[in-house]
C-alpha cells in the first residue's frame, strides 16, 4: 500500500502545480512538453534493467505506450485548463469520478469480485467525490464551464483502463520505469508536434520560467505513474479496489489542499463528502 500512498501524494501535487501555473502565467503547453521530456529522462535513467533503445520497439507494450503517450499529453492539457478555469477541486472531481470506468472494465475483463459491500463502497465513494468537490457558486455549471470537466472525466477513465490493460498483459515487474519513460517519451513527441504547429502559427519566446515550471511538474508526474504501476503489480489488490481508493484519496487530499492553500470555500457538503470518502475507502478495502 506504500506505493499507492506515494501515487496519491504525487498525483495531488499535479493539481496544485497547475493552479500555480495560472498564478504565475505559465504557458501550459510549453511546460507540459518540458515536463514529459523530464519524465522521459527519469524513466530511462532510473530503469531497473539495462537496455538498448533498439530493443524498445520490440517490447510487447510498445504500441500501448504510443496510445498512452497521446492520451497523456491530451488529458494533461485538459486537466490544466480545468484546474485553472474551474478550480482545483472541480478538476479533481472530474478526473477522479472517472474511477467508475476502470472499475467496470476491471470486473468485465478480469473477472474481479462483485459483492454488495464493494458496490456500496464504490457508490459511497462516487457520492463523496461529488460532495467533497462541489462548489456553491450558482454560475459554476454554465455550459461553457462543463466542456473541460467532461473531457477530463472520459479521458482519465480511458487512461486508467488502458494503463491497467497494458500493465496486466505486457509489462514485466522490472520494466515499470522503462515502460513509464517510453510512454512519457511518446507524450513528449506528440507535445512537441503540437507546440511546433502553434509556433509556426504564432511565434512566441519559450521563456525560462516555462522550462523551470516543466521541470517542477515532470518529477512528480513521473513518480505518480511509476508508483501507480507498482501498486497495480502488488499481489492481492484488485484494480477496482485500487482505482477506487486511489481516486477518492486524491479527491480528499486535493480538496483539503484547496481549502488550506488556495482558500477555496469549504461548505457543509464538502465536509460530508470528506467523511463519506473515508467511509467509502474503508468499505472498499474491507470488501
Amino acid at each position: 500500500m506504500i506505493y499507492l500512498l506515494f501515487s496519491v501524494l504525487f498525483s495531488t501535487s499535479l493539481f496544485v502545480i497547475f493552479k500555480y501555473f495560472d498564478i504565475y502565467k505559465i504557458d501550459t503547453l510549453k511546460a507540459i512538453v518540458v515536463n514529459y521530456l523530464v519524465a522521459f529522462g527519469l524513466g530511462f535513467g532510473l530503469s531497473e534493467i539495462t537496455f538498448s533503445l533498439n530493443e524498445i520497439p520490440e517490447k510487447p507494450w510498445f504500441f500501448g505506450a504510443i496510445v498512452l503517450g497521446a492520451l497523456f499529453v491530451s488529458i494533461f492539457f485538459v486537466m490544466a485548463n480545468t484546474a485553472q478555469q474551474n478550480g482545483v477541486s472541480v478538476a479533481s472531481v472530474a478526473g477522479k469520478m472517472s474511477v467508475v470506468i476502470p472499475v467496470v472494465f476491471g470486473i468485465v475483463l478480469y473477472d474481479e469480485s462483485v459483492t454488495y459491500l464493494k458496490i456500496i463502497g464504490v457508490l459511497i465513494a462516487l457520492i463523496s467525490v461529488y460532495l467533497a468537490s462541489v462548489k456553491e457558486a450558482k454560475n459554476s455549471l454554465k455550459k461553457a464551464g462543463l466542456l473541460f470537466p467532461i473531457l477530463l472525466f472520459f479521458g482519465s477513465g480511458a487512461i486508467d483502463t488502458t494503463l491497467k490493460y497494458v500493465e496486466v498483459n505486457f509489462v514485466q515487474k522490472n520494466e515499470a520505469s522503462l515502460f513509464s519513460g517510453s510512454l512519457f517519451g511518446f507524450a513528449a513527441i506528440f507535445g512537441l508536434l503540437i507546440l511546433l504547429i502553434k509556433t509556426i502559427q504564432k511565434k512566441e519566446p519559450f521563456e525560462f520560467k516555462n522550462i523551470i515550471a516543466g521541470i517542477i511538474l515532470g518529477v512528480p508526474n513521473y513518480f505518480t505513474i511509476v508508483f501507480l504501476i507498482k501498486a497495480m503489480q502488488t499481489a492481492g489488490i484488485e484494480s477496482s479496489t485500487l482505482f477506487t481508493i486511489n481516486n477518492v484519496s486524491v479527491v480528499v487530499v486535493s480538496t483539503l489542499v484547496g481549502l488550506l492553500l488556495f482558500k477555496e470555500k469549504f461548505s457543509l457538503k464538502n465536509k460530508i463528502g470528506v467523511i463519506l470518502a473515508i467511509v467509502g475507502i474503508v468499505i472498499v478495502t474491507i470488501a
